[in-house]
């Protein structure tokens, strides 16, 4: 039995994680701690924290995990590089899985993505298109951001150097090593992301569409009670999977 407390249970994702938890027979929900809660009150019975809070305070999270050996469990997206550094100081502590998404099956679309980019090559140009909800903050989303970054990985390239956030006016001719990457908001879309590879007469359409936000949570889930059995460290899904 892992106990885990939610951090962020009021939001979306938040109460999704608390009703998976509730299902679970092999987990303990301990504690659901929002805004005006004190996760310090409740994070001493837990195994593992499962935060999909705000990036504003992952690293408080993070640190009181470590000063009490909890592991934990990072879904939070729109980090400042100080923020993630803040929070990437307590990996020596603590397990902690950290991933900009929890789906096995958008995880499989990581894997695919850079097994695609290997198989056709540089000849083919690459775009990113991802779409949420209109109550979404951050733009691009965290999986568009991983997805340009496996591309730009394997073009030898840092992400931010290649990565262009849409086009508009005349911009000029398509560069060959430029990464399209545009992000759509409106409705209640859970979240949809397409990787692009268009090459001179034929192009290749790579899709995951989340229809349920319990397919994020159970990954997420899944990854506290993997995280609670391994030594300190950062790790994300593919550890999680076995797709190393």
């Amino acid at each position: 039995m892992t106990r885990v407390v939610i951090n962020g249970a009021n939001g979306r994702m938040g109460q999704t994680l608390v009703a998976c938890a509730t299902r679970n027979p092999e987990l303990e929900l301990v504690g659901q701690v929002d805004i005006g809660d004190n996760l310090a009150e409740v994070v001493s019975k837990a195994d593992a924290v499962v935060d999909f809070s705000s990036h504003e305070v992952t690293s408080d999270v993070a640190a009181l995990c470590a000063e009490h050996g909890t592991a934990l469990v990072i879904g939070t997206t729109g980090h400042s590089v100080a923020e993630r550094d803040a929070v990437l100081h307590h990996r020596q502590t603590i397990p902690m899985v950290w991933a900009s998404n929890f789906s096995t099956g958008v995880n499989a679309l990581f894997w695919l993505t850079r097994k695609a980019a290997e198989i056709l090559g540089a000849d083919f140009d690459l775009e990113v298109v991802e779409m949420h909800h209109r109550m979404k903050k951050d733009a691009p989303s965290g999986t568009a951001k991983t997805l340009a970054s496996i591309l730009a990985e394997y073009r030898q390239e840092k992400s931010e150097d290649i990565v262009r956030h849409g086009r508009e006016g005349l911009v000029g001719e398509r560069t060959q090593q430029e990464i399209g990457v545009h992000s759509l908001r409106g409705g209640d879309v859970v979240g949809d992301h397409t990787v692009i590879f268009a090459g001179m007469g034929e192009r290749v359409e790579l899709s995951h569409k989340a229809a349920s936000r319990e397919t994020f949570a159970n990954g997420a889930l899944r990854a506290a009670q993997w995280a609670v059995a391994q030594s300190p460290g950062l790790y994300d899904m593919n550890d999680v999977l076995g797709l190393r």
